[in-house]
């Protein structure tokens, strides 16, 4: 599962046994390729030429050419989604205000103290959370101001862990 934001509006988007939903509701497009980057779409009896334009992997956004119209599609996969419904969705800026515990626990570990210097993807802690360690990464690239927590710590979901 997926979501795309399309002009403001967003729908969930799934793909199963059965075939491809968008907002729930079954797709029933005919699609056929006709280069690499051209498709020919029927919907509804409508014909639409479709043709990539770029992909940015980085900030997951497509231009599509859609009938000579150019569309920006931003998709959100099910690890932002997850990410997103953690509290924890802006992990792919890079500037780093602070961490939040995604979930409650024990602290195990604490790679960090004040003053270092992390890139973003460094692990900063370890987190127990249902006898299962979670390791926390940076987000994005900054220095530590204050860790807020303690080694055998309990922490509660979207307590302040670490600011930068």
């Amino acid at each position: 599962m997926f979501s795309a934001t399309i002009n403001d509006k967003t729908f969930s988007v799934e793909k199963n046994e059965k075939g491809i939903t968008v907002a729930d509701k079954a797709i029933d497009w005919d699609i056929k390729p006709i280069d690499g980057r051209k498709f020919h779409l029927i919907k509804n009896h409508q014909s639409y030429e479709a043709e990539l334009v770029s992909i940015d992997k980085e900030s997951k956004t497509l231009q599509i050419r859609l009938n000579k119209k150019l569309v920006e599609v931003s998709l959100k996969d099910r690890f932002d989604l997850l990410l997103e419904e953690m509290g924890m969705e802006d992990v792919a800026g890079s500037a780093v205000q602070d961490i939040k515990a995604p979930m409650p626990g024990l602290i195990l570990d604490l790679k960090v103290k004040p003053g270092d210097e992390v890139k973003k993807g460094d692990v900063v802690l370890i987190l127990e959370a249902m006898k299962m360690e979670n390791i926390i990464k940076s987000p994005g690239d900054g220095v530590v101001s204050e860790v807020k927590v303690n080694l055998k710590q309990s922490v509660e979901k979207n307590q302040v862990l670490i600011t930068f």
